[in-house]
């Protein structure tokens, strides 16, 4: 239960910092830098705090050091982002799921995927990482 409710934690907490962000890659570094060259920059900042993020959750919640309940933790986190993203695709920016997948296949598209794989797989990292 304490990955779950973890998983949960973690998940809410860096989609939030994701989403301001996200509003300042958008809105300030977009129309200067390009789409690819912002996602690179973005990409490093947000890890970084997901991996500060992660070890508080994990302490505050005491995720066993598991690698199934860390494993879950992250998989949980990653699945509830990826259904977060194609509802904001789909209500902000009016782009159905097909449109949204399309546009993981493209350079910056596939950067912030990989970013999203990583942040999904900090818990299981912070098994080995944090002993």
């Amino acid at each position: 239960m304490s990955a779950f409710k973890a998983g949960l934690a973690y998940f809410a907490t860096v989609f939030a910092v994701g989403f301001i962000l996200g509003a300042v890659r958008v809105f300030a570094l977009e129309p200067l830098l390009g789409k690819l060259a912002s996602v690179l920059i973005e990409l490093p900042v947000i890890l970084a705090v997901s991996w500060f993020i992660c070890g508080r959750i994990i302490d505050a919640f005491h995720v066993p050091k598991s690698i199934s309940a860390r494993f879950f933790m992250g998989l949980l986190a990653f699945a509830l982002l990826m259904t977060a993203e194609l509802m904001l695709a789909r209500y902000g920016f009016d782009r159905t799921p097909p449109e949204q997948l399309r546009e993981m296949t493209t350079a910056s598209g596939a950067v912030g995927l990989v970013g999203q794989i990583i942040y999904g797989m900090i818990p299981l990292m912070q098994v080995h990482a944090r002993r």
